[in-house]
Protein backbone atom coordinates (compact mmCIF):
# COMPACT_ATOMS: atom_id res chain seq x y z
CA UNK A 1 0.00 0.00 0.00
CA UNK A 2 2.70 2.28 0.95
CA UNK A 3 4.20 1.89 -2.72
CA UNK A 4 0.53 4.32 -3.78
CA UNK A 5 2.59 7.29 -1.87
CA UNK A 6 5.92 6.62 -4.19
CA UNK A 7 3.75 7.54 -7.75
CA UNK A 8 5.86 10.10 -9.48
CA UNK A 9 2.35 12.12 -9.53
CA UNK A 10 1.64 11.44 -5.81
CA UNK A 11 4.90 12.92 -4.74
CA UNK A 12 4.95 15.47 -6.93
CA UNK A 13 1.78 16.99 -5.07
CA UNK A 14 3.24 16.12 -1.69
CA UNK A 15 6.84 17.61 -2.36
CA UNK A 16 5.25 20.74 -3.64
CA UNK A 17 3.28 20.91 -0.60
CA UNK A 18 5.72 20.57 2.04
CA UNK A 19 8.05 23.03 -0.07
CA UNK A 20 5.40 25.61 1.40
CA UNK A 21 5.11 24.63 4.72
CA UNK A 22 7.96 22.66 5.96
CA UNK A 23 11.07 24.19 6.67
CA UNK A 24 13.78 22.00 8.15
CA UNK A 25 13.47 21.56 12.11
CA UNK A 26 16.12 23.51 13.89
CA UNK A 27 18.65 21.84 16.53
CA UNK A 28 17.45 24.21 19.74
CA UNK A 29 13.98 22.57 19.87
CA UNK A 30 16.00 19.17 20.79
CA UNK A 31 15.25 19.54 24.32
CA UNK A 32 11.71 17.83 23.19
CA UNK A 33 14.12 14.56 23.05
CA UNK A 34 14.50 14.81 26.87
CA UNK A 35 11.98 11.82 28.12
CA UNK A 36 9.07 12.95 30.69
CA UNK A 37 6.46 11.00 31.89
CA UNK A 38 2.96 12.69 30.52
CA UNK A 39 1.31 12.05 33.69
CA UNK A 40 4.37 14.50 35.42
CA UNK A 41 2.23 17.64 35.62
CA UNK A 42 0.77 17.18 31.89
CA UNK A 43 3.11 19.91 30.21
CA UNK A 44 6.06 19.76 28.48
CA UNK A 45 7.06 23.22 27.42
CA UNK A 46 5.73 26.47 26.22
CA UNK A 47 4.84 28.55 23.19
CA UNK A 48 4.61 32.47 23.35
CA UNK A 49 4.11 31.69 26.76
CA UNK A 50 1.34 29.37 26.81
CA UNK A 51 1.92 25.76 28.31
CA UNK A 52 1.84 22.69 25.71
CA UNK A 53 0.00 19.68 26.56
CA UNK A 54 1.61 16.58 26.28
CA UNK A 55 -1.26 15.46 24.46
CA UNK A 56 -1.35 18.92 22.29
CA UNK A 57 2.74 17.56 21.36
CA UNK A 58 2.01 13.92 20.93
CA UNK A 59 -0.87 14.87 18.01
CA UNK A 60 1.89 16.84 16.77
CA UNK A 61 4.08 14.73 16.30
CA UNK A 62 1.65 12.27 14.71
CA UNK A 63 0.89 15.11 12.01
CA UNK A 64 4.38 15.52 10.95
CA UNK A 65 4.69 11.66 11.18
CA UNK A 66 1.82 10.94 8.35
CA UNK A 67 3.36 14.13 6.41
CA UNK A 68 6.92 12.34 6.27
CA UNK A 69 4.65 9.13 5.63
CA UNK A 70 3.32 10.96 2.65
CA UNK A 71 6.43 12.54 1.76
CA UNK A 72 8.22 9.19 2.13
CA UNK A 73 6.20 6.30 1.14
CA UNK A 74 8.31 2.34 1.24
CA UNK A 75 10.81 4.64 2.10
CA UNK A 76 9.89 6.45 5.61
CA UNK A 77 11.31 3.37 7.41
CA UNK A 78 14.75 3.45 6.26
CA UNK A 79 15.29 6.96 6.62
CA UNK A 80 13.34 7.37 10.18
CA UNK A 81 16.52 7.46 12.47
CA UNK A 82 17.28 10.73 10.35
CA UNK A 83 14.18 12.47 11.01
CA UNK A 84 13.81 14.43 14.06
CA UNK A 85 9.66 14.71 13.90
CA UNK A 86 9.95 15.98 17.40
CA UNK A 87 11.17 18.97 16.47
CA UNK A 88 8.97 19.37 13.64
CA UNK A 89 6.30 18.75 15.97
CA UNK A 90 7.44 21.81 17.66
CA UNK A 91 7.60 24.11 14.53
CA UNK A 92 4.07 22.86 13.42
CA UNK A 93 2.67 24.23 17.16
CA UNK A 94 4.44 27.34 16.88
CA UNK A 95 3.13 27.97 12.66
CA UNK A 96 -0.59 26.94 13.79
CA UNK A 97 -0.47 29.15 16.47
CA UNK A 98 0.43 32.12 14.42
CA UNK A 99 -2.18 31.06 11.95
CA UNK A 100 -4.49 31.19 14.34
CA UNK A 101 -3.55 34.36 15.77
CA UNK A 102 -3.75 35.73 11.50
CA UNK A 103 -7.43 34.03 12.28
CA UNK A 104 -6.90 31.69 9.60
CA UNK A 105 -9.54 29.48 8.16
CA UNK A 106 -9.79 26.39 6.27
CA UNK A 107 -13.59 25.24 6.02
CA UNK A 108 -14.47 21.69 5.68
CA UNK A 109 -14.82 21.83 1.91
CA UNK A 110 -11.49 22.61 1.41
CA UNK A 111 -10.42 20.06 3.36
CA UNK A 112 -13.20 17.51 1.82
CA UNK A 113 -11.60 18.68 -2.02
CA UNK A 114 -8.07 18.71 -0.59
CA UNK A 115 -8.62 14.80 0.50
CA UNK A 116 -10.53 13.94 -1.98
CA UNK A 117 -7.41 15.25 -4.66
CA UNK A 118 -5.05 12.90 -3.13
CA UNK A 119 -3.89 10.44 -5.86
CA UNK A 120 -3.51 7.59 -3.51
CA UNK A 121 -7.14 7.94 -2.47
CA UNK A 122 -8.20 7.64 -5.69
CA UNK A 123 -9.06 4.82 -8.05
CA UNK A 124 -9.26 5.28 -11.57
CA UNK A 125 -9.22 9.09 -11.06
CA UNK A 126 -12.01 9.10 -8.58
CA UNK A 127 -11.69 9.37 -4.83
CA UNK A 128 -12.46 5.76 -3.11
CA UNK A 129 -13.57 5.84 0.14
CA UNK A 130 -12.72 1.86 0.69
CA UNK A 131 -9.51 3.05 -0.26
CA UNK A 132 -9.04 5.95 1.76
CA UNK A 133 -9.81 4.08 5.33
CA UNK A 134 -7.92 1.42 4.25
CA UNK A 135 -5.07 3.98 4.27
CA UNK A 136 -6.10 5.71 6.91
CA UNK A 137 -5.96 2.32 9.39
CA UNK A 138 -3.12 0.28 7.72
CA UNK A 139 -0.46 2.98 6.31
CA UNK A 140 -0.90 5.94 8.79
CA UNK A 141 -2.84 4.10 11.51
CA UNK A 142 -4.69 7.39 12.29
CA UNK A 143 -9.04 8.12 12.47
CA UNK A 144 -10.41 9.68 9.95
CA UNK A 145 -11.11 12.77 12.12
CA UNK A 146 -7.58 13.40 13.23
CA UNK A 147 -6.71 12.73 9.75
CA UNK A 148 -8.95 15.62 8.92
CA UNK A 149 -8.50 17.84 11.32
CA UNK A 150 -4.34 17.53 10.38
CA UNK A 151 -5.37 17.98 7.05
CA UNK A 152 -7.43 21.34 8.15
CA UNK A 153 -4.01 22.53 10.36
CA UNK A 154 -2.05 21.57 6.96
CA UNK A 155 -3.84 24.32 4.82
CA UNK A 156 -3.78 26.69 7.56
CA UNK A 157 0.27 26.51 7.61
CA UNK A 158 0.13 26.62 3.49
CA UNK A 159 -2.30 29.83 3.85
CA UNK A 160 -0.14 31.37 6.17
CA UNK A 161 2.73 30.15 4.18
CA UNK A 162 1.16 32.01 1.08
CA UNK A 163 0.18 35.21 3.08
CA UNK A 164 3.66 36.12 4.10
CA UNK A 165 5.46 35.71 1.27
CA UNK A 166 2.58 36.64 -1.65
CA UNK A 167 4.44 40.15 -1.95
CA UNK A 168 7.91 38.43 -2.84
CA UNK A 169 8.85 39.31 -6.65
CA UNK A 170 11.32 38.70 -8.88
CA UNK A 171 12.57 40.96 -11.84
CA UNK A 172 14.19 40.14 -15.27
CA UNK A 173 17.35 41.67 -14.04
CA UNK A 174 17.14 39.27 -10.54
CA UNK A 175 15.96 36.62 -13.15
CA UNK A 176 19.07 36.69 -15.38
CA UNK A 177 21.89 38.00 -12.91
CA UNK A 178 21.27 34.45 -11.52
CA UNK A 179 21.04 32.26 -14.05
CA UNK A 180 24.53 34.14 -15.00
CA UNK A 181 25.27 33.06 -11.12
CA UNK A 182 24.06 29.27 -11.95
CA UNK A 183 25.63 29.02 -15.17
CA UNK A 184 28.38 30.72 -16.35
CA UNK A 185 31.35 29.51 -15.95
CA UNK A 186 35.23 31.50 -15.14
CA UNK A 187 38.53 30.39 -15.52
CA UNK A 188 40.96 32.12 -13.19
CA UNK A 189 44.44 32.77 -12.54
CA UNK A 190 45.57 33.23 -8.93
CA UNK A 191 48.25 34.10 -6.90
CA UNK A 192 48.52 32.55 -3.09
CA UNK A 193 50.13 33.23 0.26
CA UNK A 194 49.56 30.13 1.94
CA UNK A 195 50.28 30.35 5.77
CA UNK A 196 51.64 27.00 5.93
CA UNK A 197 54.22 27.77 3.61
CA UNK A 198 56.24 30.24 5.40
CA UNK A 199 56.10 28.24 9.39
CA UNK A 200 59.88 27.45 8.09
CA UNK A 201 60.73 30.40 7.90
CA UNK A 202 59.34 31.65 11.70
CA UNK A 203 62.29 31.09 14.19
CA UNK A 204 61.27 28.98 16.96
CA UNK A 205 62.18 30.03 20.38
CA UNK A 206 61.18 28.95 24.17
CA UNK A 207 61.51 32.83 25.14
CA UNK A 208 58.93 33.77 22.02
CA UNK A 209 56.79 31.25 22.77
CA UNK A 210 56.76 31.75 26.41
CA UNK A 211 56.06 35.53 25.53
CA UNK A 212 53.43 34.25 23.44
CA UNK A 213 51.63 32.26 26.48
CA UNK A 214 51.79 35.20 28.45
CA UNK A 215 50.15 37.86 26.14
CA UNK A 216 47.35 35.43 25.17
CA UNK A 217 46.67 33.22 28.27
CA UNK A 218 42.91 32.92 27.22
CA UNK A 219 43.84 31.18 23.81
CA UNK A 220 44.74 28.07 25.81
CA UNK A 221 41.92 28.32 28.71
CA UNK A 222 40.47 24.69 29.38
CA UNK A 223 36.65 24.57 29.03
CA UNK A 224 34.44 23.64 31.67
CA UNK A 225 34.74 19.77 31.26
CA UNK A 226 32.42 16.72 32.70
CA UNK A 227 32.83 13.28 32.67
CA UNK A 228 29.60 10.82 33.10
CA UNK A 229 28.69 7.40 33.11
CA UNK A 230 25.69 6.11 31.49
CA UNK A 231 23.51 2.74 30.52
CA UNK A 232 21.60 2.43 27.23
CA UNK A 233 18.05 1.06 26.96
CA UNK A 234 18.41 -0.93 23.45
CA UNK A 235 16.55 0.59 20.73
CA UNK A 236 13.73 -2.40 20.17
CA UNK A 237 12.74 -2.43 23.54
CA UNK A 238 8.81 -1.12 23.26
CA UNK A 239 8.91 -0.27 27.31
CA UNK A 240 12.74 1.00 27.45
CA UNK A 241 10.98 4.77 28.35
CA UNK A 242 9.23 2.97 31.30
CA UNK A 243 12.45 1.23 32.43
CA UNK A 244 14.60 4.48 32.01
CA UNK A 245 12.00 5.87 34.84
CA UNK A 246 11.84 3.26 36.98
CA UNK A 247 15.49 3.20 36.98
CA UNK A 248 15.69 6.74 37.64
CA UNK A 249 13.47 6.54 40.61
CA UNK A 250 15.33 3.86 41.95
CA UNK A 251 18.79 5.93 41.58
CA UNK A 252 16.98 8.95 43.41
CA UNK A 253 16.55 6.62 46.37
CA UNK A 254 19.39 4.42 46.59
CA UNK A 255 22.53 6.11 44.70
CA UNK A 256 24.22 3.08 43.42
CA UNK A 257 24.37 2.89 39.60
CA UNK A 258 26.73 -0.03 39.27
CA UNK A 259 24.25 -2.38 41.14
CA UNK A 260 21.22 -0.94 40.38
CA UNK A 261 22.81 -1.25 36.56
CA UNK A 262 23.49 -5.13 36.97
CA UNK A 263 20.13 -5.28 38.44
CA UNK A 264 18.67 -4.16 34.99
CA UNK A 265 21.51 -6.44 33.22
CA UNK A 266 23.15 -3.48 31.41
CA UNK A 267 26.78 -1.95 31.73
CA UNK A 268 27.35 0.91 33.13
CA UNK A 269 30.18 3.01 30.69
CA UNK A 270 32.27 6.23 31.28
CA UNK A 271 32.35 9.44 28.42
CA UNK A 272 35.78 10.29 30.53
CA UNK A 273 36.14 14.19 30.41
CA UNK A 274 34.86 16.15 27.70
CA UNK A 275 34.22 19.75 26.81
CA UNK A 276 31.07 21.52 27.65
CA UNK A 277 29.90 21.94 24.13
CA UNK A 278 31.55 18.76 22.84
CA UNK A 279 29.58 15.56 21.93
CA UNK A 280 28.97 13.22 24.60
CA UNK A 281 31.77 10.46 23.46
CA UNK A 282 29.85 6.77 23.07
CA UNK A 283 26.41 9.06 22.76
CA UNK A 284 26.66 11.92 20.48
CA UNK A 285 25.71 15.56 20.01
CA UNK A 286 23.18 16.66 22.63
CA UNK A 287 22.34 20.39 22.50
CA UNK A 288 20.10 20.40 25.04
CA UNK A 289 21.96 18.58 27.68
CA UNK A 290 24.96 20.78 27.41
CA UNK A 291 22.22 23.38 28.92
CA UNK A 292 21.49 20.78 31.61
CA UNK A 293 25.05 19.80 31.98
CA UNK A 294 26.34 23.43 32.53
CA UNK A 295 23.74 23.69 35.80
CA UNK A 296 24.76 20.36 36.87
CA UNK A 297 27.26 19.32 40.27
CA UNK A 298 28.95 15.92 40.41
CA UNK A 299 26.95 12.90 41.35
CA UNK A 300 23.76 14.22 39.88
CA UNK A 301 21.04 12.23 37.50
CA UNK A 302 20.08 13.49 34.60
CA UNK A 303 16.73 12.67 32.96
CA UNK A 304 16.21 9.88 30.25
CA UNK A 305 17.26 11.27 27.18
CA UNK A 306 16.12 9.30 23.55
CA UNK A 307 18.85 9.36 20.65
CA UNK A 308 18.11 7.67 17.79
CA UNK A 309 15.66 5.42 19.51
CA UNK A 310 17.98 4.20 22.33
CA UNK A 311 17.04 5.86 25.46
CA UNK A 312 20.28 7.05 27.85
CA UNK A 313 19.82 7.58 32.02
CA UNK A 314 23.12 9.82 32.76
CA UNK A 315 24.69 10.45 36.04
CA UNK A 316 27.58 13.38 36.04
CA UNK A 317 30.42 11.79 38.03
CA UNK A 318 32.89 14.94 37.70
CA UNK A 319 32.57 18.54 36.94
CA UNK A 320 35.75 19.84 36.36
CA UNK A 321 35.54 23.83 36.22
CA UNK A 322 37.26 25.94 33.63
CA UNK A 323 40.99 26.91 34.00
CA UNK A 324 44.79 27.85 32.40
CA UNK A 325 46.98 25.17 32.39
CA UNK A 326 50.63 26.49 33.21
CA UNK A 327 52.82 26.98 30.50
CA UNK A 328 54.84 23.39 30.30
CA UNK A 329 51.74 21.56 30.59
CA UNK A 330 50.71 23.53 27.12
CA UNK A 331 53.81 24.03 25.92
CA UNK A 332 53.15 22.34 22.96
CA UNK A 333 49.82 23.49 22.06
CA UNK A 334 51.10 27.28 22.92
CA UNK A 335 54.02 26.71 20.05
CA UNK A 336 51.38 25.21 17.32
CA UNK A 337 49.31 28.90 17.76
CA UNK A 338 52.45 30.74 17.95
CA UNK A 339 53.79 28.98 14.27
CA UNK A 340 50.20 29.06 13.06
CA UNK A 341 50.01 33.33 14.41
CA UNK A 342 53.09 34.40 13.21
CA UNK A 343 53.06 32.45 9.74
CA UNK A 344 49.50 33.98 9.13
CA UNK A 345 50.85 37.47 9.76
CA UNK A 346 54.07 36.61 7.06
CA UNK A 347 51.53 35.34 4.72
CA UNK A 348 49.58 38.37 4.92
CA UNK A 349 52.24 40.81 4.74
CA UNK A 350 53.28 38.72 1.49
CA UNK A 351 49.86 39.15 -0.32
CA UNK A 352 49.95 43.31 1.15
CA UNK A 353 53.00 43.81 -0.46
CA UNK A 354 52.02 41.81 -4.12
CA UNK A 355 48.88 43.81 -3.82
CA UNK A 356 50.86 47.22 -3.60
CA UNK A 357 53.35 45.92 -6.72
CA UNK A 358 50.35 45.00 -8.68
CA UNK A 359 48.50 48.58 -7.81
CA UNK A 360 52.10 50.71 -9.22
CA UNK A 361 51.47 49.16 -12.50
CA UNK A 362 49.77 51.90 -15.05
CA UNK A 363 46.35 51.85 -14.98
CA UNK A 364 46.38 49.17 -12.57
CA UNK A 365 46.31 46.68 -14.90
CA UNK A 366 48.48 43.21 -14.78
CA UNK A 367 49.41 40.98 -17.74
CA UNK A 368 49.26 37.16 -17.05
CA UNK A 369 53.17 37.47 -17.07
CA UNK A 370 53.65 40.64 -14.72
CA UNK A 371 51.11 38.60 -12.73
CA UNK A 372 53.34 35.75 -12.56
CA UNK A 373 56.57 37.57 -12.10
CA UNK A 374 55.77 39.57 -8.89
CA UNK A 375 54.38 36.33 -7.43
CA UNK A 376 57.59 35.02 -8.06
CA UNK A 377 59.47 37.50 -7.04
CA UNK A 378 57.84 37.65 -3.35
CA UNK A 379 57.72 33.47 -3.23
CA UNK A 380 54.03 33.08 -3.54
CA UNK A 381 52.13 30.29 -5.63
CA UNK A 382 50.31 30.72 -8.84
CA UNK A 383 48.60 28.56 -10.35
CA UNK A 384 44.72 28.74 -12.20
CA UNK A 385 41.53 27.36 -11.12
CA UNK A 386 40.10 25.28 -14.19
CA UNK A 387 36.74 26.32 -14.80
CA UNK A 388 34.11 26.60 -12.16
CA UNK A 389 31.10 27.08 -11.74
CA UNK A 390 29.26 29.67 -8.33
CA UNK A 391 28.32 27.14 -5.64
CA UNK A 392 31.07 24.97 -6.87
CA UNK A 393 34.45 23.60 -4.87
CA UNK A 394 37.96 24.11 -6.31
CA UNK A 395 39.88 21.40 -5.61
CA UNK A 396 42.87 22.61 -2.82
CA UNK A 397 41.35 26.11 -2.47
CA UNK A 398 37.47 25.57 -0.98
CA UNK A 399 34.44 26.89 -1.79
CA UNK A 400 34.31 28.96 -4.90
CA UNK A 401 31.66 31.87 -4.18
CA UNK A 402 34.63 33.84 -2.65
CA UNK A 403 36.54 33.74 -6.01
CA UNK A 404 33.26 33.82 -8.37
CA UNK A 405 31.64 37.35 -6.98
CA UNK A 406 34.43 39.19 -6.88
CA UNK A 407 35.90 37.85 -10.57
CA UNK A 408 32.31 38.51 -11.96
CA UNK A 409 33.24 42.41 -11.84
CA UNK A 410 36.55 42.02 -13.24
CA UNK A 411 37.00 43.42 -16.73
CA UNK A 412 40.62 42.36 -18.61
CA UNK A 413 43.71 42.53 -17.05
CA UNK A 414 42.04 44.00 -14.00
CA UNK A 415 42.76 41.98 -10.53
CA UNK A 416 41.07 41.89 -7.32
CA UNK A 417 41.68 42.66 -3.98
CA UNK A 418 42.99 39.91 -1.26
CA UNK A 419 41.36 37.47 -0.79
CA UNK A 420 41.01 35.99 2.60
CA UNK A 421 39.72 31.67 2.16
CA UNK A 422 40.64 29.30 5.27
CA UNK A 423 43.57 27.73 2.59
CA UNK A 424 45.29 30.94 2.33
CA UNK A 425 45.58 34.88 0.90
CA UNK A 426 44.79 35.37 -2.81
CA UNK A 427 44.76 37.69 -5.50
CA UNK A 428 42.75 36.82 -8.23
CA UNK A 429 42.43 38.11 -12.41
CA UNK A 430 40.49 36.85 -15.17
CA UNK A 431 41.84 34.00 -17.54
CA UNK A 432 38.84 33.33 -19.19
CA UNK A 433 34.79 33.04 -18.95
CA UNK A 434 32.47 30.90 -20.79
CA UNK A 435 29.11 33.01 -21.36
CA UNK A 436 25.86 31.54 -20.84
CA UNK A 437 23.73 30.27 -24.06
CA UNK A 438 21.61 33.57 -24.49
CA UNK A 439 18.95 31.22 -26.85
CA UNK A 440 19.26 28.44 -23.58
CA UNK A 441 18.48 30.99 -21.39
CA UNK A 442 15.24 32.51 -23.09
CA UNK A 443 14.17 28.82 -23.11
CA UNK A 444 14.25 28.35 -19.51
CA UNK A 445 13.77 31.54 -18.42
CA UNK A 446 10.11 31.04 -17.24
CA UNK A 447 11.06 27.57 -15.46
CA UNK A 448 14.12 28.91 -13.41
CA UNK A 449 12.15 31.80 -12.80
CA UNK A 450 10.02 29.57 -10.70
CA UNK A 451 12.56 27.73 -8.93
CA UNK A 452 14.14 31.22 -8.21
CA UNK A 453 11.09 32.57 -6.77
CA UNK A 454 10.42 29.27 -4.44
CA UNK A 455 13.88 29.37 -3.58
CA UNK A 456 13.26 33.52 -2.42
CA UNK A 457 10.21 32.33 -0.84
CA UNK A 458 11.76 29.69 1.02
CA UNK A 459 14.70 31.98 2.40
CA UNK A 460 12.01 34.83 3.17
CA UNK A 461 9.68 32.14 5.28
CA UNK A 462 12.84 30.66 7.08
CA UNK A 463 13.86 34.24 8.40
CA UNK A 464 10.19 34.95 9.35
CA UNK A 465 10.19 31.23 11.23
CA UNK A 466 13.67 32.01 12.62
CA UNK A 467 11.80 34.96 14.24
CA UNK A 468 8.82 33.58 15.10
CA UNK A 469 10.70 30.54 17.22
CA UNK A 470 12.71 33.02 18.63
CA UNK A 471 9.30 35.03 20.22
CA UNK A 472 8.21 31.79 20.64
CA UNK A 473 10.99 30.90 23.14
CA UNK A 474 10.70 33.94 25.23
CA UNK A 475 9.15 33.92 28.93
Amino acid sequence: MLKKLRHKKTSKRILIFLAAVIIPAFAFWGFSSVIKDPKEGGKIGKIFGRNVSALDFKEAVDAVTNMAIMRYGDDYAKIRSSLNLEAEAWQRLILLTEAKRKNIKVSDKEVVEYIESYPFFQNKGQFDNRIYNEMLQYVFRTLPRDFEEQTRQNLMMSKLYRQVTENIKLTDQEIKDEYKKANEEINLFYLQANPADFAKDIPVSDQAIRDFFQKNPFLFKRPLSFDVEYVTFGKDDPAAGEKARAMLSLLKKKDDFTKIAKDFNLTLKDTGLFAENDPLPGIGWLPQISVILAKSNAGKYLEPVEVDKSIYVLRVKERKEPYIPDFESAKDKVKEAYLKEESKKLAQDRINNALEKLNALPGKKAKQSEFEQIAKSLGLKTATTGFFKFGSYIEGIGASDSFFTPAQKLKDDEFSTVINMPSGFFIVRVKEVKPIDEKKFTAEKESFREKLLLQKKQEYFTKFLEELIAKAQKP
